[in-house]
């Protein structure tokens, strides 16, 4: 597998601009546009729904942001049609196109096409600091939140928890809900995955006190050799108000997709405008300063869609055969 990335990309601004988008392009776009998300409070929901008002300025398609359970539940909301982008990480796509999805056991989801790259998640967990939890292995017994059924952290952290001999009592909620029922001692902890800083992560730093943890070396190596679709990630130190230090953890790669049934023209249109406008993308959310051509190549399994095939190539971007939708 190749991807050959040319120096042109690095001076793409002074590409001749293509002219606009012409009325018969037009002819089968739709009239709107949804956006799988996730909860309210999470990456996810402000990426996407800042996403949807790019869309909308720009392109003149009504595009918005939709509150899902998360990347497992946007795989196959895109599949069946009813969305028409979902944001998704690169495990539970996999997973979905494979026909091992949780919510759709059996069903292969291969009308699912990649369009652009846009960060990798980290996983990270939040406790009171009165609590005296600090590590997962303190999370034994304890009560514990995950996230939204359906989502990448729901998907991944029981997963965790197996693997490192840990046993707590699993519950499922949105990322804002899952801070107040950690602020109300409803539950111990809330263990997460999303785009650093994580807002729900930050507003509870910035009004308790707490202990925001991820993974030990030991735990983290753990971890890599039974699931390799993870990556070794060191979350930044003062990210979070009192965390100064670097702490490690686990990362995966998310994606925006697309139906393979989305007109060539738009889905074209949509990955030239996201790869186009990384600062007014970071001004979004600052996670998409990785949302750059130069990590298309993060994606190994996923075919492209033909509009976003087209797109990169005419930047320099050489898609490999196996990877054209």
């Amino acid at each position: 597998m190749r991807f050959t990335t040319l120096a042109a990309i690095a001076a793409a601004s002074m590409l001749v601009a293509a002219p606009a988008v012409a009325q018969d392009d037009r002819a089968d776009w739709p009239a709107s546009l949804t956006i799988g998300t996730a909860s309210q409070g999470g990456t996810y929901f402000i990426y996407g729904t800042g996403l949807g008002g790019l869309i909308t300025e720009e392109l003149g398609v009504n595009a918005s942001g939709e509150v899902t359970g998360g990347p497992v539940q946007n795989a196959t909301l895109v599949e069946t049609g009813d969305h028409q982008i979902g944001l998704v990480t690169m495990g539970p796509a996999y997973e979905a196109w494979t026909g091992q999805s949780e919510l759709a056991p059996g069903l292969e989801h291969k009308n699912l096409r990649a369009l652009f790259p846009m960060y990798q998640t980290p996983f990270q967990a939040v406790a009171l600091a009165s609590s005296g939890i600090d590590s997962i292995d303190d999370l034994d017994g304890k009560r514990v939140a995950v996230g939204p059924a359906g989502g990448t952290a729901a998907t991944y952290w029981p997963r965790f928890f197996e693997i490192l001999g840990v046993s707590p009592e699993i519950s499922y909620a949105g990322a804002n809900d899952a801070v107040g029922q950690v602020k109300d001692g409803l539950i111990d902890a809330f263990a997460f995955a999303a785009g650093v800083p994580i807002a729900a992560f930050a507003q509870i730093a910035a009004e308790n006190d707490v202990n925001i943890f991820g993974f030990t070396e030991e735990e983290r190596g753990q971890v890599l050799q039974q699931r390799p679709e993870l990556a070794a990630f060191d979350v930044p130190g003062g990210l979070y108000q009192g965390f100064d230090d670097p702490q490690l953890t686990l990362a995966l790669w998310n994606f925006a997709v697309a139906s393979q049934d989305m007109p060539e023209s738009l889905a074209y249109e949509i990955t030239k405008l996201v790869m186009e406008n990384t600062e007014r993308m970071v001004q979004i959310h600052s996670t998409a300063a990785e949302t750059i051509p130069g990590n298309v190549d993060k994606n190994t399994f996923l075919p492209f869609h033909p509009g976003a095939v087209r797109y990169y190539e005419e930047i320099g971007i050489e898609i490999p055969d196996e990877l054209r939708g």
